[in-house]
């Protein structure tokens, strides 16, 4: 009998997918990235966005509102501080996310950190200060915490039913989704937050002005609201630079930048400027190390010492200056140079129904107010059934008031007491309720007074049910309730605007003023193809004049000048970045330079192609286009007021730049073609043009394959017949270069 062959050992091999197999590192299985995103990825991602980072309408991130709703399940709204160790323990029951992170969290909220315009947590002890980085809150188990008197307006009613609960993360107790807020918070204190692909950062505004705006668009949807909400209110204070657009902008899109101004005060006495408000965005540390930056690279010569000096009276940095300084025009000089004037860049990004949309200010509040009209609806009918239990109770009552003695009667005479109930139900027409409230009520209570006054409420229970019953039909009730809250709480909360307003007509130009304060003398400015910058003096270039250069770099552009000079570095993706020669460093023709991508914050992929040298933005700009274009703009197009670095849309991107040229007056240049065909244009025949981005005017007629290859300056003795190349019309083709003249052109830039 032949012998039966056992079966193979079952290795789990056979049941593997098809696209894995075995490593050195172990089983290995491939796995498409768009589905490894999607199952690994996108959760993680919706989560920070959905439960960590995105403030929702009550203004409250879940971080927050867990550790406010311990803190008052702890009542810690009317009571004595408690150690923040134990507030941090107690909320990890709601949020598991390590005692440091909830503690943290404590801090910002409090008002010994002056974070916030309205601290939520009264504190005591260091908690640390928003303005400064140095300063170290203490640990939990030092300080102490309890609610402060405003937060008492984000519970009014939460046990009435205003917003729902849920459990906690492993279900042995509820916590809210909201907080239902009597006033518009998530705009009177700030928040920040980064999610995964989005962020937000809300400003906070004054609580009285926000109130009145509140008010006034539920009085009239089309109210105007710059005229109740002036601008945002910092807690550090500062000075607003206000801009009506830029405001507006905001208002309307939730997005847009907010200048903020230092306060000073100058201590003639002292011969030195004081420094008591600074901007949200900046800290005490970071304005210090950058005046003596500008110190140890000699533009800032007029300040002899600068001081942290923060103490017990709050914030201070003294700058102690050199004789003969005008505070006023230093000070200038500093808010442009650095962060003691810096911007606030608002991004109102918030969860509205689980889903996060950037909302304008108006949007906002029109989302609050229906959340809040809500939350009355929902207290109401909380209250209205509460009423209406209590006087069918009393109703009840009244019944047995008709002959307490047959009540008592057949209570005695029952000899179960399960018939009690049933047997009053009988004996006096009354439902089971109202016949269990009848047999639980005391002995004592068994008096005629008693029951009269009991009853005495039906009256007033009944004008209170049809009240809130009148409520609940009508919006403009429910909006006069909500108005006469939102009074309330300015009554009780509000407070004067911390950050006043400077408006921008009134401001002396900075520019101006560091302009006239740097030091004047004469330079050579060298530019190179690479894109390398070099300041060299006079006396520096005659001791060496041998250019060092980076392998493959060649000089593109030299000019004699000052060092007072406005510099315009236009790049190959169309933008042009100003600058003045007065912020670059002296310095040798031994070193390579400064590389203009790095120094002035460039894109990605972007290099300077060109640079212009100017004092008073005189003259006009010829842009030179490989379809045989020619832009003429007038300089003055890149004059601005503000200091700002970087304009988009220097010139058009419509054909592929061949050469840009600066030119005070009118003169010829000579363009070449790749088909070998001159072309000599004098410029006074194109029409100037405002407009940056202009396309201009077509210059040199090409075929088809063809293009604009090289312009130059025009110079007498560099052609032979110049006459050949000239024409009385444009557009023209030019024509083919003689012999005599091929190989002859100088290339002068």
């Amino acid at each position: 009998m032949a012998k039966k062959k056992s079966a193979p050992k079952a290795t789990g091999l056979d049941r593997l997918p098809e696209n894995a197999h075995i490593a050195g590192a172990g089983l290995v299985e491939s796995q498409k990235i768009d589905r490894t995103l999607e199952i690994n990825y996108m959760p993680y991602a919706m989560s920070v966005i959905m439960s960590r980072a995105i403030p929702e309408i009550d203004g409250f991130k879940p971080s927050h509102r867990k550790l406010l709703y311990t803190m008052y399940k702890m009542n810690l709204l009317n009571a004595v501080r408690t150690k923040s160790a134990n507030i941090v323990g107690a909320t990890m029951k709601l949020n598991p996310h390590g005692d440091a992170a909830i503690y943290e969290t404590m801090v910002r909220l409090s008002a010994g950190n002056q974070s916030l315009l309205h601290p939520y947590v009264d504190s005591k002890g260091n908690f640390g200060r928003a303005y400064s980085s140095d300063m170290e809150y203490a640990a939990s188990r030092y300080t102490e915490a309890k609610l402060s008197p405003i937060a008492g307006e984000l519970f009014r009613d939460i046990d009435k039913d205003t917003v729902d609960f849920v459990d906690n993360y492993d279900a042995t107790m509820k916590e809210p989704t909201l907080l239902p807020v009597t006033f518009p918070s998530v705009l009177v204190n700030n928040n920040m937050g980064i999610a995964v692909g989005m962020a937000s950062n809300i400003c906070s505004f004054n609580l009285n002005e926000v109130c009145e705006t509140a008010i006034a668009l539920m009085k009239d949807e089309e109210a105007d609201i710059t005229e109740t909400l002036k601008a945002p209110d910092f807690p550090g204070g500062g000075r607003i630079i206000y801009d009506r657009d830029e405001m507006q902008k905001i208002y309307d899109s939730g997005r847009g930048s907010i200048k903020v101004r230092s306060v000073y005060t100058y201590d003639k006495s002292q011969n030195c400027i004081d420094i008591t408000e600074i901007p949200p965005t900046t800290t005490v540390e970071a304005i210090i190390a950058k005046m003596a930056e500008l110190v140890k690279a000699g533009k800032l010569r007029e300040v002899a010492d600068v001081r942290n000096e923060i103490g017990l009276s709050g914030l201070r940095i003294t700058i102690d200056l050199k004789r003969g300084v005008d505070p006023d025009k230093l000070m200038n000089r500093l808010f442009a140079a650095t962060p003691l004037e810096d911007s606030f860049s608002c991004n109102f990004n918030v969860l509205i129904a689980g889903v996060p949309q950037v909302l304008g200010v108006r949007r906002i509040l029109e989302e609050w107010t229906a959340f809040r009209m809500e939350c009355v609806r929902r207290r109401t009918y909380f209250d209205l059934h509460k009423a209406k239990d209590k006087l069918h109770l009393l109703k009840g009552l009244a019944k047995i008031l008709l002959d307490i003695d047959k009540a008592i009667r057949i209570v005695r005479e029952t000899e179960e007491e399960a018939e009690v109930v049933p047997n009053l139900m009988i004996g006096f027409g009354i439902d089971e309720v109202q016949a269990e409230y009848v047999a639980e009520i005391k002995l004592r209570h068994l008096n005629r007074e008693y029951i009269l006054k009991r009853t005495d409420e039906i009256e007033r229970l009944e004008e209170e049910v049809a009240e809130l019953e009148g409520i609940l039909k009508s919006a403009a009730k429910v909006r006069s309730i909500i108005v006469g809250e939102l009074k309330d709480v300015m009554k009780k909360h509000g407070q004067p605007r911390k950050s006043l307003l400077l408006y921008a007509s009134d401001l002396a130009q900075a520019d101006e003023v560091v302009e006239e304060s740097a030091p004047d003398y004469p330079c050579t400015l060298f530019f190179t193809r690479e894109g390398y910058f070099k300041k060299i003096t006079p006396q520096s270039l005659r001791m060496s004049s041998e250019q060092k250069l980076k392998e493959g770099d060649a000089l593109f552009r030299t000019v004699e000048t000052t060092n007072r000079q406005d510099l315009l570095f236009f790049t190959n993706q169309g933008n042009v970045y100003k600058t003045k020669a007065s912020e670059f460093g002296d310095t040798k023709a031994s070193a390579l330079g400064d590389y203009i991508p790095a120094k002035l914050g460039m894109d990605t992929d972007e290099v300077p192609v060109d640079m212009v040298v100017t004092a008073d933005y005189s003259g006009y700009l010829l842009f030179f286009f490989e379809n045989g274009k020619v832009a003429k703009v007038d300089l003055m197009s890149y004059a601005t007021k503000a200091n700002r670095r970087k304009l988009v849309g220097a010139y058009s991107d419509k054909s592929p730049l061949v050469a840009i040229r600066h030119i005070t007056e009118d003169t010829e240049f000579l363009l070449t073609s790749t088909a070998g065909r001159m072309l000599l244009l004098h410029t006074g025949a194109i029409a100037t043009k405002s407009t940056r981005n202009t396309q201009g005017v077509q210059v040199m007629t090409l075929k088809k394959q063809n293009t604009l290859q090289k312009v130059e300056r025009f110079e007498e003795g560099m052609l032979a017949k110049p006459a050949r190349y000239r024409t009385k019309s444009l557009p023209a083709m030019g024509a083919l270069a003689a012999a005599e003249d091929v190989g002859e052109q100088l290339s002068l830039l």
